[in-house]
């Protein structure tokens, strides 16, 4: 057990650390997590997107994303990662200059970092139990709670046709969209909204785009991606937006990318980035969290 823990989060240091390096070196973690869902050659899309039940607490859980935040916490300890607020990464001179053919999770982090770890005295004492014991939720501390997130995707499920369409008119305006007067956007029996509208650049050139947000409660197909493109021949659309609440396959994220007319994919996470980006019927509430000062036992 403890072996293929260590095997795993050795794997996931490096694809880290290549993600980082594809985003630009300054990202959350949950850019460095979809990065990893959508292109990664070394973990499966399945794998990633797995879930278990929390025997301690009761609460479904990704056993993947545990791994992923204890190779992170590895890689800041190890200098690769700096972090302030443990949500937001920037790769450190280190990190930056890493040589990612010659690096080796063992050598150029674990023996670095596992001295750092808290608790590290027991965890030398008895390895294999300390992995047996964490519980996910703990390994899981690090990220920010932010409840309303759900909140909303929930409450998109929920919303009457009417007040869905609404919504999407709403967040597609304050994204620059300006909304075709003729055709609109529309709600459709597959719980959706079918619309077209222009996007005007800084150079005052005018774009045609086709528009589709989906409710659905599983991932969006590559299927879906296709039946979309043939929408957007229709109106000679110049490229496309999709929208859902959920999210997209590994392969219809291959899909959008393909052909000359790139379709943007927008998912239920980054639905909540635009809404509070936007202030869109929501209001920010300001919080603290603690950091590590407080939480350190040494």
């Amino acid at each position: 057990m403890a072996n293929r823990q260590i095997e795993i989060e050795n794997k996931a240091m490096k694809e880290i650390l290549i993600a980082m390096h594809n985003l630009g070196g300054q990202v959350t973690r949950k850019q460095v997590l979809q990065e990893l869902r959508d292109g990664s050659d070394v973990f499966s899309e399945k794998e990633i997107d797995a879930t278990r039940t929390s025997k301690k607490s009761g609460k479904i859980y990704h056993p993947f994303q545990w791994k992923f935040n204890f190779a992170v916490k590895h890689l800041i300890l190890a200098g690769f990662i700096d972090t302030e607020n443990g949500h937001d990464l920037e790769l450190s001179k280190k990190g930056r200059n890493v040589d990612i053919n010659r690096f080796d999770a063992n050598k150029d982090v674990r023996s670095i970092s596992e001295a750092k770890m808290p608790h590290h005295k027991a965890r030398n004492k008895a390895k294999k139990a300390s992995f047996n014991v964490l519980d996910n939720d703990q390994a899981n501390s690090d990220e920010v709670d932010e409840p309303w997130r759900q909140q909303l995707l929930e409450a998109l499920i929920k919303m009457n046709p009417k007040k869905f369409e609404l919504f999407c008119r709403g967040l597609l305006t304050k994204m620059g969209i300006d909304i075709d007067d003729k055709i609109g956007i529309q709600y459709v029996a597959d719980g959706g909204v079918d619309g077209f509208g222009y996007v005007r650049s800084d150079d005052y050139r005018t774009t045609r785009v086709a528009l589709q947000a989906k409710r659905w409660k599983g991932k969006v197909s590559a299927p879906e991606i296709d039946k979309f493109r043939g929408a957007m021949d229709k109106f000679n659309a110049e490229f496309g937006i999709f929208i859902t609440n959920s999210d997209f396959t590994r392969e219809a994220v291959r899909t959008a990318r393909e052909g000359t007319r790139i379709i943007t994919l927008i998912n239920g996470d980054q639905i909540c980035d635009l809404v509070a980006k936007y202030n869109y019927y929501v209001e920010p509430v300001t919080t603290y969290r603690l950091k590590d000062f407080y939480l350190d036992q040494d």
